[in-house]
């Protein structure tokens, strides 16, 4: 992220990233990428969450501080109380999803605190003590999927329909398998890539058919060549 402060460590929370991020000029256009997850996001005086994107959009950073929580395998559903595929390509204020006051106070709280993301992370942890644990399927579906099988292949281990697994997909990760699986492997080979890792053998091991797929995804599900979002 050229021109940003961005740093991230595992959470105390399951399958949750904790994230801080400042822009080091008074604006800072910053792309987002699709990750298969959902997060809850402080910036400046307002406490947003962000649903699951199916493709990358630009936003602009300011000199403000943000701090997230990222929430993987099926997590963030639980968390903010809806199924991932209403929020899906949205940023919305965290007030329209959970009670006004609530928030409003929280935002206060996270605002005068000196660590915010430490915070947040016991808010949240509460919550999911008192929500139904996420869904497991969620967990069996990514993993699988990152590990290249087939969507067939995962309904049928886990003893469900295509359609099924689909429906609980929506759910968990905003999105269907197959979606899922596209952005999975984009993801992998922009991390091949970005470890030094030539385009050509990123495709392979990532498990496209050869350097041009991996370049036409990477425009559909980026917005821009792969030398540029590994740069």
């Amino acid at each position: 992220m050229l021109g940003v402060m961005y740093t991230e460590r595992p959470s105390s929370l399951p399958s949750t990233i904790l994230w801080t991020g400042r822009a080091e000029h008074d604006t800072q256009v910053h792309r987002v990428l699709p990750d298969g997850c959902m997060d809850i996001i402080l910036a400046g005086d307002a406490l947003y969450v962000a649903g699951p994107d199916t493709t990358a959009h630009q936003t602009t950073w300011t000199r403000r501080s943000f701090t997230g929580l990222r929430f993987g395998h099926g997590v963030g559903p639980r968390v903010i109380g809806i199924p991932a595929h209403h929020l899906r390509n949205r940023l919305v204020l965290l007030a329209d999803v959970w009670p006004a006051a609530d928030t409003r106070r929280l935002t206060e709280q996270l605002r005068a605190a000196p660590a915010p993301g430490d915070l947040l992370e016991r808010v949240v942890a509460r919550r999911l003590d008192q929500a139904e644990p996420p869904d497991p399927l969620a967990r069996f579906t990514e993993e699988r999927l990152r590990a290249g099988w087939r969507v067939d292949d995962v309904a049928a281990a886990a003893g469900l329909s295509s359609r099924q697994l689909h429906r609980r997909s929506l759910d968990a990760f905003g999105y269907g398998p197959k979606t899922l699986a596209r952005i999975l492997r984009f993801n992998h080979a922009l991390r091949l890539g970005r470890r030094g890792v030539a385009a050509a053998e990123a495709a392979v091991v990532s498990g496209y058919a050869d350097q041009a797929h991996l370049a036409r995804e990477t425009r559909a599900l980026g917005g821009t060549t792969f030398r540029s979002l590994v740069a």
